[in-house]
């Protein structure tokens, strides 16, 4: 069964069309910036299973490896896709419409998590990307 989702202001309807994975919370100050949160929740899809069946994400690239995904009417976060992951791209869960259909599994930047965020799922966590973000070989890891 396919995903779906989009923005808040229903602009933008995507669809995933296959297995969503890797899915964690991000808690880099891009992040944090980019959506007003204390972190993001992504997962991770094939971009070829990524379809856009309604609008069109505009894209801002704040960082030299990589670009974000947003609504242009209402600004809400939808995508990250990064050049070391070319065939792949980062969905915010919070967009789909249903979020529960994915689980966070980890957190990464936790060097980068705001001192007042406690958390208490037991989840794993790695400072910067982590050691099995997909694509990322040893040294390739973005600052």
């Amino acid at each position: 069964m396919a995903l779906t989702g989009g923005c808040a202001c229903g602009a933008i309807r995507y669809r995933i069309d296959g297995p969503a994975y890797d899915t964690g919370w991000c808690h880099c100050r891009l992040c944090q910036k980019s959506s007003g949160a204390p972190a993001m929740a992504f997962t991770t899809c094939a971009l070829k299973d990524f379809l856009i069946e309604q609008g069109s994400i505009a894209t801002v690239k704040l960082v030299d490896y990589g670009e974000r995904g947003f609504c242009a009417a209402c600004g809400t976060s939808l995508t990250i896709h990064v050049d070391y992951q070319k065939d792949e791209i980062d969905v915010a869960c919070a967009s789909l419409d249903d979020p529960e259909a994915v689980v966070p599994e980890f957190h990464i930047f936790h060097d980068q998590k705001i001192g007042w965020v406690k958390l208490a799922d037991g989840l794993p966590t790695y400072d910067g990307f982590g050691v099995d973000a997909r694509g990322l070989m040893p040294g390739d890891r973005p600052a």
